[in-house]
């Protein structure tokens, strides 16, 4: 790495540097001082690591650090929290290089300024494979965070923004340097990579649907298909899905047939989208739309509803009903 670790530490701090508030000390000391307002703490932590969850080769450091953050922002966002600090924990193999963290780092600070959030400190150790772990703290008024436990029979379902980009990006980031260079060329290869390597954490929207009456939110960090029976589980109810509301990326839609997907299998199973899942009361969630669109501009649309018989469901185009098998990404499955 050709810096010593002190060394590391030292030119990590240079980049993150500076006044933050509520930071009393930050990177420097055996542990970070803050202040908090009068709430409840939400945290959470997300582990990245190569091989996994990504190919150095395939993504850019700062791209990698803008994601690390971001993952772990829509954690928050899916309880209706409000980002404070950031803990970062690395794991490097000999063959990264000093350049290659300071501009992941460089990446993370990024994503952490647009929200108001303080990185104030982490660790480093060697590892055989690059890995990167982010611990966030954040805060939500007393009582108010959404659980994925909170819904009921006769609610409604929706998701905000569309889905099937990520996994289309990385599909597509995978693919032959032709296919890639076309779709560059054409715009919507841009749009699906940035997808998959800078996605939008959702914080304002979780708010927003927490105080619009949303009874559960989780975000679809593994597909619908997988994360929605966990809400259900949480909530001990089913669900009903309808295909044909089920928003699809619009260059996923309008390019499946060059990529060689099925669009409504890889938007409900395709996972990495980190859109919020949200339960609302169906008095309250035409309302909740209108929030959304008019302070961010984002789409929240309604797929379906809950019910009080276990399973999920998915009707198709042609009204057949059939289970909704849970195809999205599981770290332990077999095979």
């Amino acid at each position: 790495m050709q810096l010593t670790e002190d060394e590391l530490v030292a030119a990590i701090a240079r980049v993150v540097s500076g006044p933050a508030p509520g930071v009393r000390v930050g990177i420097g000391d055996d542990a970070a001082l803050a202040t908090v307002r009068t709430g409840e703490l939400a945290l959470t932590t997300d582990l990245l690591v190569e091989g996994s969850h990504f190919e150095r080769r395939l993504i850019a450091p700062r791209d990698l650090g803008y994601k690390a953050i971001a993952v772990n922002l829509s954690d928050l966002a899916a309880m209706g929290a409000s980002p404070r600090f950031a803990l970062v924990s690395l794991g490097l193999p000999a063959a990264v290089d000093a350049a290659w963290v300071v501009e992941l780092y460089g990446g993370m600070v990024e994503c952490a300024s647009e929200y108001a959030v303080s990185i104030v400190g982490g660790d480093l150790s060697r590892a055989r494979e690059t890995t990167i772990s982010v611990t966030l703290v954040g805060e939500a008024p007393v009582g108010r965070a959404v659980l994925r436990s909170g819904a009921s029979a006769g609610e409604r379902i929706a998701v905000t923004g569309t889905l099937g980009a990520s996994a289309a990006g990385l599909l597509l980031s995978r693919s032959s340097k032709d296919v890639l260079s076309e779709s560059l060329t054409a715009g919507w290869g841009r749009q699906l990579l940035r997808a998959h390597e800078r996605p939008t954490p959702r914080i304002g929207e979780g708010e927003t649907l927490a105080q619009s009456g949303a009874t559960a939110m989780m975000d679809l960090s593994d597909g619908l298909s997988r994360d929605l029976p966990r809400l259900c589980r949480a909530s001990g109810i089913g669900a009903v899905i309808r295909a044909d509301r089920v928003p699809l990326a619009p260059a996923v839609a309008a390019n499946a047939e060059r990529l060689g997907i099925d669009p409504l299998d890889v938007a409900v199973s395709g996972g990495e989208d980190y859109e919020l899942l949200a339960v609302l009361p169906a008095g309250v969630i035409d309302d909740a739309a209108e929030r959304l669109r008019d302070r961010f501009g984002v789409p929240l649309t309604e797929i379906g509803e809950t019910t009080v018989r276990e399973g999920i469901t998915i009707v198709g185009d042609d009204g057949e009903e059939r289970p909704l098998e849970p195809k999205g990404w599981d770290h332990f499955a077999r095979g």
